[in-house]
């Protein structure tokens, strides 16, 4: 009896340490500056978004939190980076539907894991991709489009910011539905494919809103429909795919807060808390808005739910339409 009772109050003594680690933990966090990874070069949508957050958490944290850009073969170097550094919650990666989504349906050797290697923090920001056509395509709505698309498969070209990349899985992913061919011309980058676009050397492609809103705004690129199941804030007027022949069709870009995996889960509710709080202030909004981007939120869990939801998407489509990449 008493060799059971002196078990029991040892087991306690265990419990009650560890609570104390982790109280203890979150309690000093952070403790020196925090470093973000964006797995892309600056400038891109990516960059901004973690640009606007970063100085918000710096003053709720009490650290300053700094951006690196690491980019390379479609986040992949960035993530990577992260997922081999220390689980203390001092360096985070801002990981996309690229990296936690299609990188590891199309890349034959992917230097991470998505869900194993990484601990979800909180999803930050949501937004639309955009059906753009160069202007004197002769097709002026979704439906025209694809009856031109049916006519000459395999003859219409759209660009995109390089295998592997959301635009194209979203170009692909129309083709599937719309049940039309055409024709892939990978780019690097956003800006490169647009100007093709504008002067008529491809057809078509996706595009972010933040990038395109103001080229179809100005007539140099015409907007056919936004790629979500809801229209965007930024252009309200603007119908949807799924509205305009396409029923269903939903491609979000979205970018998500991610640590090492094994980072204490009192560290993670810190960062999320936190970012939720940045989220939520009214300036952060007003500068998303203006993006074309709607601030996430929430709990770790629904980062967690879209990385899941987003693998198993993008894997079938990728069996379907044939997509890889051998670095």
């Amino acid at each position: 009896m008493v060799v059971h009772l002196v078990k029991a109050f040892a087991a306690l003594i265990r419990i009650a340490a560890l609570l104390v680690g982790t109280l203890t933990a979150a309690w000093a966090f952070p403790e020196r500056p925090i470093k973000i990874v964006v797995p892309f070069t600056a400038g891109g949508a990516v960059d901004v978004v973690a640009r606007i957050i970063a100085p918000k958490l710096s003053d709720l944290l009490g650290q300053p939190v700094i951006i690196e850009n690491r980019g390379g073969a479609g986040g992949m170097v960035g993530a990577a980076a992260v997922a081999k550094a220390p689980d203390d919650g001092y360096t985070l990666l801002v990981g996309t539907v690229s990296t936690h989504g299609t990188n590891v349906s199309v890349y034959a050797n992917l230097d991470y894991n998505p869900v194993r290697d990484f601990a979800p923090i909180v999803l930050t920001s949501q937004s639309p991709l955009m059906m753009v056509t160069r202007p004197n395509l002769p097709a002026k709505t979704v439906g025209e489009f694809i009856a031109l698309a049916r006519e000459q498969p395999g003859k219409l070209s759209y660009g995109s910011y390089g295998v592997g990349s959301i635009n194209q899985f979203a170009a692909e992913l129309f083709n599937l539905m719309a049940k039309t061919e055409t024709h892939h011309v990978p780019y690097r980058g956003s800006a490169p494919a647009l100007a093709d676009l504008m002067s008529g050397q491809i057809d078509y492609m996706f595009d972010g809103v933040s990038t395109s809103s103001g080229q179809v705004r100005s007539g140099t690129i015409r907007l056919l429909g936004i790629a979500s199941l809801s229209r965007t804030p930024v252009m309200p007027e603007a119908s949807t795919i799924a509205e305009s022949g396409v029923p269903g069709y939903d491609v979000p870009v979205w970018f998500g807060l991610f640590a090492p995996a094994g980072t204490d889960p009192a560290i993670v509710d810190v960062i999320n808390k936190a970012t939720n709080t940045a989220l939520a202030m009214p300036d952060v909004k007003e500068a998303f808005a203006k993006l074309g981007f709607e601030p996430g939120g929430g709990s770790a869990d629904v980062l967690a739910k879209k990385v899941q939801t987003e693998i198993e998407k993008w894997k079938a489509l990728v069996r379907e339409r044939h997509i890889s990449i051998t670095p």
